[in-house]
């Protein structure tokens, strides 16, 4: 049952990912990876909101197979953002390279602070 969860949360997860990566990026003209820099701030929110939710309420743990393993683990990409990050620095796009190292790590661990911060005024 636990892997069914996190099937059924990774088959919105991943497509929804791509989609959403493809119309964002479509919409900036510049070589910074905006559309996985999203997924991966988004998909970050929606795991602290979901962890905190799990630990501070009522909320089942299948929740945190569904949502936090199987959509938030497809949603986001760390595979993707390597090689973003990769292709960056080999163009000689060394400062764009580092800029997007340090703005996706400080805006994840931020984001997932204010999901977290979110079930803690809910459920304090």
């Amino acid at each position: 049952m636990k892997l069914l969860l996190v099937i059924a949360g990774a088959l919105v997860g991943a497509p929804l990912r791509y989609l959403t990566d493809r119309f964002i990026q479509q919409r900036h003209d510049s070589d910074f990876p905006w559309g996985t820099f999203t997924v991966n701030v988004v998909g970050s929110a929606i795991l602290g909101f979901v962890t905190g939710a799990t630990s501070a309420a009522d909320v089942p743990h299948w929740v945190q197979l569904l949502v936090g393993t199987g959509f938030c683990g497809a949603l986001t990409t760390y595979s993707t953002f390597s090689y973003e990050t990769l292709r960056l620095f080999e163009r000689g796009s060394r400062f764009t390279a580092g800029l997007n190292v340090a703005a996706s790590i400080l805006a994840a661990l931020g984001s997932a602070y204010l999901g977290l911060a979110v079930t803690q005024s809910i459920w304090p």
